[in-house]
């Protein structure tokens, strides 16, 4: 017997030409994972950019989602072929790399991180995606570039002159927009609605359907259908450390405006 590679949920919906949402994981608990699965997101974010998790927690996240039949993205560190592979071997649903700055870089992604004849990945079978072995060699090979997607995160001006060619590229599925680190690539952090960062939300989802990729972005509730009418399938609208940030801060607001209002009335000196 041989065991099949389990679908991308994500490549499913967006491939029906669904839309896909996404929520961002920086805690280390599987259990953050597991809930917001639980809650509907069809994907959980885990980064590995800016956070660097342990292999063994990222293990269990993955595995926390699956449980719940979700897909797992993971934003690897710009560095070897292996920081690329590791999060697919533990059986990551995708990656997105990083700050790609033009064709060449996009298409040494490509290289790395797929099997032949798409590319030249660094084969072993050994691990979660290839069933441990159980996996038939050859149909393994075949579901990994179907059902595992690679994401280019273009997140600077220089790439958007080469966008084109870029997107022409096989190999790879979504463009990815990051406003955050465009907007200090401009000399403009965090102005969200600066022209030169609409122009280049425009660009990337306008370019990715001329050449059949995908297009994605971060957003919130209040963008939400603009950015589904630009075009983008695949949204990330939240993160768990906003939540819980916001959560303390309303608690401790309250706590402290009843204190205030406590002391105010003399409850307290009674």
């Amino acid at each position: 017997m041989t065991l099949a590679m389990k679908p991308s949920l994500v490549l499913q919906k967006l491939r029906a030409g669904q839309h896909v949402v996404c929520f961002k994981s920086n805690l280390a608990d599987a259990r953050v994972v597991e809930i917001a699965a639980l809650s509907g997101f069809d994907c959980i974010w885990l980064d590995q950019e800016h956070i660097g998790q342990d292999w063994s927690i990222l293990a269990a996240q993955i595995w926390a989602a699956q449980a719940q039949n979700k897909d797992t993205l993971v934003r690897v560190p710009r560095g070897s072929y292996s920081d690329y592979v590791k999060p697919l071997e533990l059986n990551a649903s995708g990656i997105m790399v990083p700050h790609v700055m033009g064709p060449e870089d996009a298409r040494n992604v490509v290289r790395m991180t797929r099997f032949h004849p798409v590319g030249i990945r660094a084969i072993d079978g050994g691990n979660a995606d290839g069933a441990y072995t159980a996996a038939d060699f050859k149909q393994y090979l075949q579901d990994a570039n179907r059902q595992r997607f690679v994401i280019l995160q273009i997140e600077d001006p220089e790439p958007l002159e080469q966008l084109e060619e870029i997107a022409q590229i096989d190999g790879f599925d979504m463009l990815f927009f990051g406003p955050g680190d465009f907007s200090q690539a401009i000399g403009a952090p965090g102005e969200m609605d600066h022209p030169k960062i609409k122009a280049a939300r425009h660009r990337v989802v306008e370019v990715a359907r001329k050449f059949g990729k995908f297009a994605g972005t971060t957003g919130s509730l209040e963008t939400l259908e603009d950015y589904q009418k630009m075009g983008y399938q695949f949204l990330s609208l939240g993160a768990d450390v906003v939540g819980l940030s916001r959560y303390c801060a309303e608690l401790m607001a309250g706590f402290n405006q009843r204190n205030q209002d406590g002391a105010a009335s003399g409850y307290y000196n009674a």
